[in-house]
């Protein structure tokens, strides 16, 4: 793939705010990086609480040269949870200026016609033109068809403005960037075994050209890394952004590292061992990752390692 080096403002500051990820936990501290959501009101323990599903909606807020700009990544499986969310967060998406999807698979688009209707008209939306294709999984015994993809007409009739992306583009008055297609250089990042993706009426194997990712450059601090589910590899995501952006520096990788199963397994060490190399300052593993992932994560990258949970706010 031809890479270009773009040029990505530098930002002064960027905020995660977690709307929905595969766990909740009202007792997690917080820290000088993560704030927690508040386990009481005025005093009151409420009786409900923010809700966790198998899927992964980021809202992320990007400061720079004092304005600050709020796009949305990705908005969960169900189209309860995350309006849900930010109805108990106190949020709105008003400001919003472009909601981002990662790939077309259901765990990351649930809720993509309300957080459309929450941002307002017009509000562009992202995403890369292998999300319309039909998409199975073959198992040994079966093969399961992942739900179909809103078709280009729905996304309009919602009142999206549709932006396709294969290439990099910039976002935020160009202080964020969305990878686009992602180089695919490690040995040990295989996709996901199985998939198929529909092309003139044939399925072949599915390379997710789909998947992409956030990057936002906070300087000498390094470049902050945002997945939705790395089908394209994390660690390739991570190179690819230094390669897009010209910086090498790693800062923080947040997000869905798609670890989790016998078969991803075995990239899990691998993985731990190039984060390590690239002295990540801040690591947060999402959705996808897994358990067993995010316990290594934890043990060996306790200093970087984050534990995530719904609402959780992470400021870098």
């Amino acid at each position: 793939m031809e890479k270009e080096t773009l040029n990505l403002r530098q930002a002064d500051s960027v905020e995660i705010i977690t709307l929905v990820d595969n766990y909740s936990d009202v007792l997690l501290q917080g820290s000088k990086t993560v704030i927690r959501p508040p386990l009481a009101r005025e005093g009151v323990i409420p009786k409900n609480t923010l809700l966790a599903e198998h899927g992964l909606s980021l809202l992320v807020k990007v400061r720079a040269n004092g304005k600050t700009h709020s796009i949305v990544l990705d908005t969960g499986y169900t189209n309860v949870a995350v309006p849900y969310n930010l109805d108990y967060l106190g949020l709105t998406l008003e400001e919003v200026e472009a909601v981002v999807l990662s790939h077309g698979h259901m765990d990351h688009v649930g809720a993509l016609k309300e957080i459309i209707a929450l941002t307002g008209a017009g509000t562009k939306l992202v995403l890369h033109p292998d999300v319309f294709h039909p998409r199975v999984i073959q198992f040994p015994l079966e093969q399961l068809s992942f739900p179909a993809f809103p078709s280009r007409d729905e996304l309009k009739d919602w009142g999206a403005d549709v932006v396709e992306n294969k290439k990099p583009l910039l976002l935020g008055q160009g202080s964020i960037l969305v990878t686009g297609e992602v180089s695919r250089t490690t040995s040990f990042e295989k996709g996901m075994p199985g998939a198929l993706i529909k092309y003139n009426d044939e399925f072949i194997s599915d390379t997710f050209k789909d998947d992409q990712s956030l990057v936002i450059d906070l300087g000498n601090k390094g470049l902050v890394v945002i997945s939705g589910c790395a089908h394209a590899g994390i660690i390739n995501s991570v190179l690819y952004a230094g390669e897009l952006t010209g910086n090498k520096k790693i800062h923080a990788v947040i997000g869905g590292f798609h670890l989790s199963g016998a078969i991803m397994e075995p990239s899990i060490e691998p993985t731990i061992e190039e984060m390590k190399k690239m002295a990540v300052q801040v690591i947060s593993p999402m959705h996808c990752t897994g358990f067993k992932a995010i316990t290594r994560f934890a043990e060996e990258m306790p200093d970087a390692f984050i534990l995530n949970s719904v609402g959780s706010r992470i400021t870098l």
